[in-house]
C-alpha cells in the first residue's frame, strides 16, 4: 500500500530534532487523513519554505520547549521565508546610528516587537518610541560593552535558547493557493504537536504565546486544556509595544542580551 506521506515531505523531517520524529510523522497522518490529496499535490508544487525546511522550526528538541510562539504562516517571499515563524530570513543587522535597521524598519512586526523589549529592558519608553529615543536606545545595544545581540539570527538564538518553539499554524505558503485553504490543511498537524506538548510529562508545561488571529485558531483545537496560553493583539499593531502582558512575559528573559542565553556560532 502506497505510503500517503510523499517522500519529499518525509525527506524534510531531516532538520527535525530526532526527539519529534514520530510526532510529526503521527501530524502528517492526521493530515493525510482529513484531506488525502494534500500533501501529494502539496509535494507537486512550488511553496515555502525552500531548501528542504519545513520542518526547521523542529530543531529545538521536544523537551527543551518552554514557549510555544505560534505565527500564522511562512513569509510569502523566499528570501524571508525560513521556516522559523516570525524570523525573516531578509533580515541580519538589528541597529543603525538613527535606531533600527531599515530591513527591521520595513518589517513591522519586528520591529514593534524589538521596541516591546527595549521598553522591557528600560531603554525607551511606549510614549517615546521613535526618533532620537530610540536612537539612544540603539547606541546603547551596539555598545560592545553592553553585550547586546546585534542581528536577527542571534534574535533566534536567544529565543531557541530560552526554550521558544517558532511554529507556524501553516507551515507552508504557496502564491496560487489561498492561505485560508493551506491554513485549514496543517490544523490536524498543528493539533497532533501541541497535544503531544500538552501529554508531556516533563514539568512545566509549556506557555502558549498566541497573537492576532492565531489565538482564536488554537484555542479551537482538541485537547490543549491544560497548556496555559498569553495572548496578545499581533505586534503589527502599534499598541503591541506597550502590552503589560507581553512585558511581563519577556522582560525576565532579556532577549536581547548575549549573557541571557547559549551564544555559540548561529548557522
Amino acid at each position: 500500500m502506497k505510503n500517503p506521506i510523499p517522500n519529499q515531505i518525509l525527506a524534510a523531517l531531516a532538520l527535525a530534532d530526532p526527539s519529534w520524529k514520530p510526532i510529526l510523522e503521527q501530524g502528517l497522518a492526521a493530515v493525510a487523513a482529513a484531506d488525502p490529496a494534500y500533501l501529494e499535490s502539496l509535494s507537486q508544487s512550488a511553496y515555502l519554505p525552500t531548501g528542504g525546511r519545513l520542518f526547521a522550526a523542529f530543531a529545538q528538541p521536544f523537551n527543551a520547549v518552554r514557549y510555544v510562539l505560534v505565527g500564522e504562516g511562512p513569509y510569502p517571499r523566499e528570501e524571508s521565508a525560513t521556516g522559523v515563524c516570525f524570523m525573516d530570513g531578509a533580515v541580519q543587522e538589528l541597529w543603525s546610528a538613527k535606531g533600527l535597521s531599515t530591513r527591521v524598519n520595513r518589517a513591522t512586526s519586528l520591529r514593534n516587537f524589538i521596541k516591546m523589549l527595549l521598553v522591557c529592558e528600560g531603554l525607551l519608553e511606549v510614549e517615546r518610541s521613535t526618533g532620537e529615543a530610540l536612537a539612544a536606545a540603539a547606541a546603547h545595544a551596539r555598545l560592545p560593552a553592553n553585550g547586546f545581540i546585534q542581528s536577527l539570527p542571534e534574535l533566534q538564538q536567544s529565543l531557541h535558547a530560552h526554550g521558544f518553539l517558532l511554529l507556524n499554524a501553516s507551515l507552508v505558503y504557496r502564491p496560487d493557493v489561498p492561505p485560508l485553504r493551506d491554513g485549514r490543511a496543517w490544523l490536524p498537524f498543528l493539533e497532533v504537536v501541541l497535544q503531544a506538548l500538552a501529554q508531556r510529562p516533563t514539568q512545566p508545561l509549556p506557555v502558549l504565546v498566541l497573537w492576532g488571529k492565531v489565538a482564536g485558531l488554537v484555542s479551537g483545537l482538541k485537547g490543549l486544556e491544560k497548556l496555559p496560553a498569553v495572548v496578545a493583539e499581533h505586534p503589527y499593531n502599534l499598541s503591541f509595544i506597550g502590552n503589560p502582558v507581553m512585558q511581563k512575559l519577556f522582560k525576565p528573559l532579556h532577549l536581547l542580551h548575549r549573557t541571557s542565553g547559549n551564544f555559540s556560532a548561529v548557522k
